[in-house]
């Protein structure tokens, strides 16, 4: 050894893909929901500008969307490599097959590339194309190239070497034998699955018990027929509504990363593939009607109008202040109605009612919790919303409202001609106000002292004190039979 010590300087100029190598998402992906999320008539275009190539249909899109490259998630280890890289001397290109306005958006925010190389309105600079702008430049074995997807390979091996960040699967075997691999930089933790199941939200299927309650209801709970129907209702509102909330996550990418906890959700945090996201939408929506036709026509119709509502909702009702919440209040009661058309029920007006009110007094708990997270940020409106912080008492009268509308409902329903058709006792059920009156005033307490931080309904789900009185309530009921 001669004892030179060998500077960053002295190196190849390193190629720097960007989409699931510099960055843990695609910027392709992200700005097509990006604009879907501006007008969903785009969906249209879509197909039109495609025809004319890819390039083409990535220059359309970049000419409508604007992408806030500060919040995107890079991948901070290799990120703070490249930063000690350049602060060395060394070339560093970021070529990417993402639409240059936004590579040279990201490299203007970063300020340490040298070049960019990028797709524009005419060339889709991946693959081959990609390599042949690399070998114009450097030649064979002239640099050196970072990248993660099986298809980077024919680039890996005309370079001197290989960088592999965060790898697909089977990429980095490949890539040994074929390539002189000389940095691997792999961060990601945990189970692959245990995201994706995160990202499915199936803690949020706790909601879809309430297809139970029209058999609960109806007293027809040791029917197993009628069960396995129900049971079906449940995994398919599962699934539909999973589909529902990838949706979500990849509409509100933006707003997700500025949020203190949404940040950390698997999409927005680029702890799972954003294309294999895409693709699990339609997915689980064709598996949710798939299960849908083995039950009543009814049911589909309830299914079908379910997942329009949540589609009008996640694209322009939830930024419309009050007919969010009413729109939310609607889509529980829905899974009631649901339940009911799956066991070839009608639902009573009563229960209805019950339903809407509650859950709209549920549904403006969501809200408040999100205005008083902005007010404690010092932040004045909701990003994307239509509320301000001036409205958190206004908020939390209606709610309170609400909920003891829905108390009245439930006795009004207690002295009707109804009740006395099923239940021996219906003397017994009175009982059921005080323990609703406790449990709706408790929530919107826990509420107004900041310490109620999830969806309202899981929390009555998985809390043990209201899982106390719904076992309570469920004594009741079969004590007045």
């Amino acid at each position: 050894m001669d004892g030179r010590i060998e500077n960053a300087s002295d190196k190849l100029p390193l190629a720097v893909d960007m989409d699931g190598t510099l960055i843990r998402s695609d910027l392709l992906i992200e700005s097509v929901f990006a604009l879907l999320k501006r007008n969903i008539l785009f969906t249209f275009l879509l197909p039109i500008w495609l025809l004319k190539g890819k390039a083409h249909l990535k220059h359309e899109i970049a000419q409508r969307v604007e992408i806030d490259v500060g919040l995107l998630p890079y991948h901070d280890e290799f990120l703070d490599y490249l930063k000690r890289e350049h602060a060395a001397g060394r070339r560093l290109i970021l070529a990417t097959a993402s639409n240059e306005k936004f590579a040279t958006a990201v490299a203007l925010h970063l300020r340490i590339f040298d070049d960019v190389l990028a797709s524009n309105s005419r060339v889709n600079l991946s693959g081959k194309r990609k390599l042949e702008k690399l070998r114009e430049g450097f030649g064979d074995q002239g640099f050196d190239y970072a990248a993660n997807a099986m298809v980077d390979l024919p680039l890996w091996e005309a370079a001197n070497s290989a960088l592999l960040i965060n790898p697909e699967r089977g990429v980095e075997q490949v890539a040994k034998r074929a390539c002189n691999v000389t940095r691997v930089f792999d961060d990601r933790k945990g189970s692959p699955l245990k995201r994706y199941l995160k990202a499915l939200r199936l803690h949020q299927w706790l909601k879809n018990i309430l297809v139970f309650v029209p058999l609960l209801m109806a007293h027809r709970f040791g029917d197993p027929l009628l069960v396995g129907q129900a049971v079906l209702a449940f995994f398919a509102f599962g699934m539909c509504a999973s589909s529902v909330y990838l949706l979500n996550d990849l509409l509100d990418l933006p707003d997700d990363r500025q949020h203190p906890t949404k940040r950390k959700r698997p999409f927005a945090a680029g702890s799972i593939s954003i294309v294999y996201g895409a693709l699990l939408i339609p997915a689980l929506l064709i598996a949710a009607f798939t299960i849908a036709l083995l039950l009543p026509f009814e049911f589909i119709a309830v299914l079908a109008l379910y997942y329009v509502i949540t589609l009008a909702y996640s694209f322009r009702l939830k930024r419309a202040a009050l007919v969010d919440v009413l729109t939310l209040a609607s889509l529980y009661t829905m899974r009631i109605i649901a339940g009911a058309a799956a066991i070839s029920l009608v639902p009573s007006f009563w229960l209805l009612a019950f339903s809407m009110f509650l859950f709209l007094s549920l549904a403006l708990v969501k809200r408040f919790t999100e205005l008083l997270t902005m007010q404690q940020q010092e932040r004045t409106d909701s990003s994307g919303r239509g509320y301000t912080t001036t409205d958190l008492e206004t908020l939390s009268q209606f709610g309170s409202t609400s909920a003891y509308m829905a108390i009245l409902v439930l006795a009004l329903y207690i002295n009707s001609e109804a009740v006395r058709d099923l239940y021996t006792h219906p003397e017994v059920i009175w009982l059921l106000c005080p323990l609703m009156l406790y449990m709706v005033t408790r929530i919107w307490l826990l509420t107004r002292r900041d310490e109620l931080h999830e969806d309202p309904v899981v929390f009555v789900i998985r809390d043990r004190r209201s899982q106390w009185l719904a076992g309570v309530g469920a004594i009741l009921l079969w004590l007045a039979v």
